[in-house]
């Protein structure tokens, strides 16, 4: 009974979740809230669903992924969560699980975007309506913009189809996902990778983040606080069990793709924390 009833609110809160992409969509009409709803959703399910069959395939006690609807723009969702409710076995085990998700989700997002990007316009600047937001580009976007679309001239832009934005959002995802920090899925990879040098390397890329939340983006406020809350990583149960080689070039392979698709200031120009502050109080 309790199992039914725990699938009910994950069948529930999958669908308000389709809803509120929609709902977010709708400025581009009804299909274009389609492509967004449906290209995003696949994403995020792809990604979860990775890591739900890496961890059972490891025996790790995990629930099905809890999509988070938000009826606000500009996603209509916080994503999606799996809860796990046993210690992971050793680092292979952790390895797999973290690394699972990422990769599982970029096999949806790089189609995502090359055929979005394909449907896209490219417009003067001037001709764009002062509500437009301003995108910014990792490297791995601006690489697949410029095989998709071209080198655009001087004064132009791209206005993304709703499905290349549902990939630009779940590249962005992915790379939070990737930051090899604390308990999120870079976090688990680092110290499936390093073990007792991950904290070091953990701190490193926590004090960049600080450093571009300071002075670059502000936005990245609340997010810096949830990795101070999360900065600790548990042990596995058998941390001693190495990793073998071919884990070992997954794992730089997928720093790698953290490091293409990771975007410093993902809205308008930024600007930072510290330059707000003293601006506000005129300092």
């Amino acid at each position: 009974m309790e199992r039914k009833r725990n699938l009910w609110v994950h069948i529930t809160l999958f669908i308000l979740t389709v809803f509120s992409t929609y709902f977010v969509g709708l400025g581009d009409g009804p299909i274009g809230a389609l492509w967004y709803s449906l290209g995003l959703i696949t994403i995020l399910l792809t990604h979860e669903m990775g890591h739900y069959l890496m961890a059972k395939k490891h025996k790790v006690m995990v629930t099905l992924p809890y999509f988070i609807p938000l009826p606000l723009p500009p996603f209509g969702t916080m994503g999606a969560v799996i809860k796990m409710g046993s210690r992971i076995p050793d680092r292979r085990a952790l390895f797999d699980v973290g690394v699972a998700g990422p990769l599982a989700g970029l096999v949806m997002i790089i189609p995502s975007l090359i055929i979005g990007l394909h449907f896209s316009k490219v417009v003067e600047v001037s001709s764009m309506g002062s509500g437009t937001i301003s995108l910014g580009n990792s490297l791995l976007f601006s690489f697949l913009t410029r095989i998709s679309v071209g080198t655009l001239p001087p004064g132009q832009d791209v206005v993304l189809h709703p499905l290349a934005f549902a990939g630009w959002v779940g590249l962005l995802v992915t790379a939070l996902n990737l930051l090899p920090i604390g308990q999120l899925d870079g976090g688990h990879i680092m110290y499936a990778l390093f073990w007792k040098k991950s904290k070091t390397f953990s701190n490193i890329f926590f004090l960049i983040f600080l450093f571009i939340c300071l002075f670059y983006y502000v936005g990245w406020f609340l997010m810096l606080v949830v990795l101070t809350l999360i900065r600790n990583h548990p042990p596995t149960m058998y941390d001693e069990i190495p990793l073998d080689r071919k884990r070992k070039i997954v794992g730089i392979f997928a720093i790698i793709v953290f490091v293409l698709a990771f975007t410093p200031v993902p809205f308008g120009i930024g600007e930072g924390l510290l330059p707000m502050l003293l601006k506000h109080f005129h300092l």
